[in-house]
């Protein structure tokens, strides 16, 4: 787009610069769909081309010395008329901005739209603009900090070559005949807006087994699950699994892995999830291990079967990465990498290439539930990941089944048969209703998440000094009696456990300073603010409305920056908001389409308020009462809500925030033994609080803190 267009033109009656009717009508046509509602792909695409177009045309208008000052003016107003026209359309939908930002990729569709465009006007192009092409994502330039950690030495030293890949090699692609002269990527991609008929984007996947034989004793996957891993069984091996937040993607990748045995297996993940992902992996392949990368790597397991690793640190990393061989590897939240130039993208595409050329018929699985956010054009990058698309082509087993089709993209028939083709490669789509019958009504999924900065380290020096403290005063208190330590037997040890955090307990209540249970937790919410609040944004962005809840203030107030800078709106339902302004947060939340998330307060939302318009919740900070959770997870569950809802817990890994989930859960299960009749363990009476305390005490004594 930055190359001189040379533009030769015959003037005419009413213009010296022809491509501004152009630009006129074509920005009417956008402004009428933004006024229907939400722009498609196309028309944000059109969006983008009049805005450069438009630069362009105000540029050689200021510039050229043969229009004389008044034509100018006029020239320049009717480009003003354009531009105001633009504004107003952003205005309506705000995520056109981003569509301006001189760092925005133009896609190869923006390209074509542009030259046709320009010699509709009558310009004369140079050669390179008549031709559109787009060049390979470059390799990614590796940073300068780049570590091999201990454990990555030790396995090198122990394997120091890789396996030779014995496999035969695949039969050869049909010839291309019909198709060899066409540009085929822009009619693939289009074929997604024009050619859908009706039909989901998913490919067609075995029935389920009857019996589940895959998941562990005590565990159950669910129909659509199996049917997924099923396909995986029966030989697929490239996926984008674009399944809506909460129908268990990640379990399906690690059901996956273990039935192609694509171990070792790189997972590519966004930080907030990545300690879940090595949670998942040990709950439904329990006979595989994790490993977690974390910052440079120290504690990293390089035997382990699957490497989990953030796109933060990838870059660090890429040098050892590509030596172990991995057999498969899973990118979650895949669309983070839709910026072809963003280093980001480079090194995941860089990282899929490698085990492609080292792995014959690797596992391949891209996971969004929101593949495309802006453009078709979002489909690139997953595709390349995938092997789909070479550099500006189809792959040639794509370009072999689309010559088997028969079509050309002249034919009618091209679009429906090529976008069937593409899903059949490898795309799953199932929605929460489509297969609610097998989703229980209302789900908690944990998501733990590592504090690992400076913030995080000492909280958990904190809570060992708390501990250590709280020890102390046990050995006080058994000396006191003039017993010995070592000579209590288990009731002793429990009733003086008991007692020490009982007056502990007591104490903080009324402290106004200090280290105590209160402040640890209240620490704990303001170092998960920023991960809670961006995953709340990733679900906003591909689930809809999310109800997001905390305990303080300062915790919502760090979320609401959060969103705004996301360019999400929010309503906030405080403690000290009056009944009307209450109201007309609620009301805006549950009928006003361009309100994205719901801030609200875990006292002051917690009862009677009703926000059905939303099935995601995310709690960012634990309450200390499983009816409270109850009661703000209900906000959402109730009558009127027409799709299953998951409650999506943050949890500091790694400090009391861990032990305040499970204790919640016990309080959950005890209730459900006292009035639903639940066959579960009846747990502790004492409070949440009482018990969390005399868990660190009991860790720092037995020397775990």
């Amino acid at each position: 787009m930055a190359q001189t267009t040379k533009r030769q033109r015959t003037r005419s009656r009413d213009d010296d610069a022809p491509i501004i009717p152009i630009l006129a009508r074509k920005v009417r046509e956008v402004e009428a769909k933004a006024q229907g509602g939400k722009v498609g792909p196309t028309n944000r695409t059109k969006f983008q081309v009049i805005a450069l177009l438009m630069r362009e045309e105000r540029a050689r208008v200021k510039a050229d010395t043969e229009i004389n000052d008044g034509t100018r003016a006029e020239l320049l107003k009717r480009l003003d008329g354009i531009a105001q026209i633009l504004a107003k359309t952003a205005a309506r939908d705000t995520s056109l901005i981003a569509l301006l930002e001189p760092d925005a990729s133009v896609s190869t569709v923006a390209q074509r739209f542009r030259r046709d465009w320009l010699l509709e006007s009558g310009a004369e192009l140079s050669p390179d603009e008549l031709i559109i092409t787009r060049e390979a994502a470059p390799a990614p330039v590796l940073s300068e900090n780049q570590v091999v950690p201990p454990s990555v030495k030790s396995r090198q030293l122990a394997n120091p070559f890789l396996a030779p890949d014995l496999t035969p090699p695949a039969p050869s692609s049909a010839p291309v005949r019909r198709l060899a002269n066409w540009e085929l990527l822009g009619p693939l991609f289009k074929s997604f807006e024009y050619g859908a008929g009706g039909q989901a984007a998913s490919m067609e996947l075995p029935d389920a087994p009857r019996i589940d034989r895959l998941a562990p004793r005590g565990l159950e996957i669910m129909k659509h699950q199996a049917s997924f891993v099923e396909a995986v069984r029966h030989g697929h091996r490239e996926f984008l699994l674009a399944d809506e937040p909460g129908l268990g993607k990640t379990a399906q990748s690690v059901l996956a892995a273990s039935v192609a045995d694509a171990y070792p297996l790189l997972a590519v993940v966004p930080n907030v999830v990545k300690m879940n992902w090595a949670r998942e992996v040990e709950r439904w392949t329990p006979h595989r291990r994790a490993t977690v990368i974390h910052g440079d790597g120290a504690t990293l397991d390089a035997f382990a079967d699957v490497v989990i690793v953030n796109y933060d640190v990838l870059d660090r990393h890429m040098n050892w990465l590509s030596t172990l061989g991995f057999k498969g590897m899973v990118v979650d939240e895949a669309h983070f990498i839709k910026n072809l130039q963003s280093q980001r993208s480079k090194n995941v595409l860089a990282l899929a290439e490698s085990i492609r050329r080292g792995t014959r018929d690797p596992l391949m699985l891209a996971l969004t539930g929101t593949p495309l956010i802006n453009d078709i054009d979002d489909f690139r990058a997953i595709w390349k990941f995938l092997g789909w698309i070479d550099g500006d082509k189809p792959s040639s087993a794509l370009l072999a089944e689309l010559e088997e089709n028969g079509l050309t993209p002249a034919d009618t028939g091209f679009y429906a048969a090529a976008r069937r083709t593409v899903i059949d490669l490898g795309i799953v789509r199932r929605r929460k209703v489509d297969v609610a019958s097998d989703l229980p009504a209302k789900r908690i999924a944990d998501l733990p998440v590592e504090l690992d900065d400076e913030f995080g380290r000492s909280i958990r020096a904190a809570e060992r000094e708390l501990g250590h403290r709280l020890a102390d005063r046990f050995r006080a208190l058994v000396a006191a009696r003039d017993l010995r330590v070592g000579d209590l037997d288990d009731d002793q040890r429990d009733a003086f456990i008991r007692a020490v955090a009982k007056s502990e307990l007591e104490e903080s209540k009324s402290s106004k300073s200090g280290d105590n249970v209160f402040t640890m937790v209240r620490r704990i919410g303001q170092a998960k603010a920023g991960l809670a609040a961006d995953y709340a944004a990733q679900l906003a962005r591909s689930a809809g409305k999310v109800v997001f809840f905390a305990k303080h203030i300062d915790v919502m107030d760090s979320a609401e920056a959060a969103f705004a800078a996301n360019d999400l709106r929010t309503v906030s339902i405080r403690g000290d908001q009056s009944a009307v302004a209450r109201q007309s947060a609620i009301d805006a939340f549950n009928n006003d389409p361009d309100v994205h998330i719901a801030v609200c307060s875990l006292t002051a939302a917690g009862v009677g308020v009703n926000l059905q318009a939303a099935s995601n919740v995310v709690l960012a900070e634990l309450s200390w009462t499983a009816a409270e959770q109850t009661q703000a997870i209900d906000r959402v569950h109730r009558i009127g809500q027409e799709e299953p809802v998951t409650a999506w817990r943050i949890i500091a890994a790694h400090t009391i925030d861990a032990r305040i989930a499970e204790l919640i859960d016990s309080k959950q299960g005890l209730a459900a033994r006292a009035l639903d009749g639940a066959d579960v363990e009846p747990g502790s009476a004492d409070s949440v609080q009482l018990d969390a305390l005399q868990h660190l005490i009991r860790q720092a004594l037995d020397g775990r803190l």
